[in-house]
């Protein structure tokens, strides 16, 4: 039930990092230069990690990507890691 009631809150968390994640994919990286090195875009990629491995998991993979974004690591395609074993708490909509 505990476990249940965290990951509710967590859903609450991510939505707010995805939000704060599409208002900078929508009105700061177009005024960038594209300089991507990477597919999936490091934005992209940690909303994937966090969706497979949750908050705390996701987000530290995203941070590990944006730090390997420099020319000291090859750059191309570099997918998120696959959740191996760990099941999600499923909330009953009844």
């Amino acid at each position: 039930m505990i476990k249940c009631i965290l990951s509710f809150i967590s859903q609450i968390l991510k939505s707010f990092i995805f939000i704060f994640i599409k208002f900078y994919q929508y009105t700061i990286s177009p005024m960038l230069p594209p300089t991507c090195r990477f597919q999936p875009t490091c934005s992209e990629y940690a909303m994937l990690a966090i969706n497979e491995h949750g908050m705390l998991k996701g987000i530290t993979y995203g941070l590990i990507r944006i730090l390997k974004c420099n020319p000291l690591f090859s750059a191309g395609f570099d997918p998120v890691p696959q959740n191996k074993g760990k099941q999600k708490c499923q909330i009953n909509k009844d």
